[in-house]
């Protein structure tokens, strides 16, 4: 077995977790889940694959991620983040095993590609392929950025330096099981985490350590300089810009059907929906920023200053 674990989140997985797991059997049979109560047989499923299960109350994707970092139970020299609906293909599988062990002593992330299907039809066009994603860093070495949404793991300078990185050239699968409902009700959710996240670009809630906002950077750091041009557009115009440049420019109509509906609803749709909830909160509350906080507090339930995890006991 490689020299990595894999950290995984849960909640109601069931459909997606056993076809994880084998995905990773092939390099290690180290893996550590934090499930937040599920209620189907997600904990059953982990446990009859040998995976290490404990469960923590959710707050949000960062600090659930960095308790699994800070309490997994194995002490490998890499550790590896997968999401429970996703998989790592046969040649990304033989590359961590290949690569892994020779790679210099001051590599400290790896970046590898993913695809994301849906309805059985890889996105490949409208930006959607290839997205570089740090997925695998050396112990120690690595944290996710404490905020509410597109989260990264932000790796440690070394020495006052950037960290030194890789990239490993075959894939990881984004394959999302649930129906068309399942997805919109999620992205509803996901639309109040991005409305929070867009308002932390402003308002700076919490003193988080972040990505570092870069256009040559690294796909992060890209990703992070365009998410701030985004958020200084105009309400309701950017979503339009958005979709066009992705279904248009970046050629996401040859995606067929499968794809318009994707860039549609995934481009187009939700970003409008969180344009709408960040109208909603200025309509009720202005831009004061305690009314804001409080706001979200009293509708949503969401601390916009969560408290850093705790170690299991």
């Amino acid at each position: 077995m490689t020299d990595v674990s894999v950290i995984i989140l849960t909640f109601n997985e069931e459909k997606h977790l056993a076809r994880c797991l084998q995905s990773l059997q092939s390099f290690t049979d180290k893996i550590f889940i934090v499930d937040s109560f599920s209620t189907d047989r997600t904990v059953e499923i982990a446990q009859s694959m040998g995976a290490v299960v404990v469960q923590n109350p959710w707050v949000n994707y960062a600090t659930q991620f960095n308790f699994g970092i800070a309490n997994t139970p194995f002490k490998t020299g890499w550790l590896m983040r997968m999401d429970a609906d996703e998989y790592v293909l046969p040649e990304l599988a033989r590359e961590i095993t290949e690569r892994l062990p020779t790679l210099a002593a001051d590599i400290t992330g790896i970046y590898v590609k993913r695809r994301v299907m849906f309805f059985n039809r890889w996105m490949r066009r409208g930006g959607y392929y290839p997205i570089w994603l740090l997925r695998l860093w050396r112990r120690g070495q690595g944290l996710c950025e404490e905020i509410w949404m597109d989260e990264h793991i932000k790796l440690a300078d070394q020495q006052g330096s950037p960290a030194q990185t890789t990239q490993f050239q075959h894939d990881l699968v984004d394959h999302n099981l649930n129906n068309l409902t399942w997805w919109t009700q999620k992205h509803n959710q996901y639309a109040i985490r991005e409305a929070i996240d867009l308002l932390n670009i402003k308002y700076n809630f919490e003193d988080a350590k972040r990505v570092t906002p870069k256009l040559f950077g690294s796909q992060e750091q890209r990703t992070r300089f365009l998410k701030l041009q985004y958020a200084s557009l105009p309400l309701f115009t950017r979503p339009f810009l958005y979709f066009l440049y992705r279904y248009i420019i970046r050629l996401g109509f040859l995606d067929g059907r499968p794809g318009l509906m994707w860039h549609f609803l995934q481009g187009l749709w939700y970003r409008f929906l969180v344009d709408a909830k960040l109208y909603e909160v200025y309509h009720t509350v202005g831009h004061d920023k305690q009314a804001i906080i409080d706001y979200f507090q009293s509708e949503y339930g969401k601390n916009l200053k969560p408290g850093r995890p705790h170690p299991v006991s």
